[in-house]
């Protein structure tokens, strides 16, 4: 999965200052003059942001496709996700290890990715996690670490579709805390996206949630938080909290 500007790189390559988190994100390990190593055209920065944050909502085909296909069961989707983990594994600890340069990680990933996780492989933990965690009532899932409730998708959504959607908006602008119109456009998805699946209470604070995690990157011994794996978590776990918990108020 595409990364959406949270990142695992370090506190100085990611929010070194109120420039290095620019800085982090801008750089495409090109020369000055906007060329490839090959000597062949290079797209812009724009056109590469763009680019990612396709990729990245490209990956609602996932939670979607429980929704759309009958014979997409919660236990074929649970298995695809810990494959997706597990394949990802794979191929980042080939990219970390050995050092391979894949043109197509130059294009989808940022430059304080190139010497840690990669933010489509921490996407897809989180995805997995909340599957794993959560099944809704009516699935047969092959783990169900808490009572079945409707939030698993939803929470998949916030990450695949209001987490592209708020780096569009942010693109240019990127910073420890996004501005306050970013933010509440962010809301503003991730609610809408969660009212279909869960009461407007738990709509609302899953919304909340996400925007938090999307919008504030923790810092944990020089090491940012990606967002990629905590909007789906934190939105997952504040909603299952007023299902569960605050049902009359929704």
């Amino acid at each position: 999965m595409a990364d959406d500007g949270g990142g695992s790189g370090s506190a100085d390559a990611d929010h070194g200052g109120g420039s290095g988190y620019a800085d982090a994100d801008r750089a495409e390990k090109r020369p000055p003059d906007g060329s490839v190593a090959d000597g062949t055209a290079s797209d812009t920065p724009l056109t590469d942001e763009v680019t990612r944050r396709l990729v990245h909502a490209s990956t609602s085909v996932v939670p979607l496709s429980y929704v759309a296909f009958e014979f997409v069961t919660w236990r074929r989707l649970q298995a695809f996700l810990l494959a997706a983990v597990l394949g990802g594994l794979c191929l980042e600890a080939v990219r970390l290890r050995a050092g391979i340069d894949w043109r197509v990680f130059d294009r989808l990933t940022r430059e304080y990715e190139q010497d840690n996780l990669a933010g489509y492989y921490l996407g897809a933990i989180g995805m997995a996690a909340v599957a794993l965690a959560v099944p809704p009532a009516e699935a047969d899932p092959l783990v169900a670490l808490a009572d079945p409730t409707p939030v698993a998708v939803p929470a998949m959504l916030m990450l695949t579709v209001a987490d592209p959607v708020s780096g569009l908006l942010g693109s240019g602008t990127l910073r420890s805390t996004k501005q306050a119109w970013v933010l509440l456009a962010t809301f503003g998805v991730a609610t809408l996206l969660a009212a279909p699946f869960v009461p407007p209470t738990a709509a609302v604070l899953g919304g909340v949630a996400a925007t938090v995690a999307d919008g504030v990157k923790p810092v944990v011994r020089g090491y940012v938080i990606d967002d990629n794996l905590t909007i789906p978590v934190a939105a997952a776990a504040a909603m299952y909290i007023a299902v569960r918990y605050l049902p009359a108020l929704g």
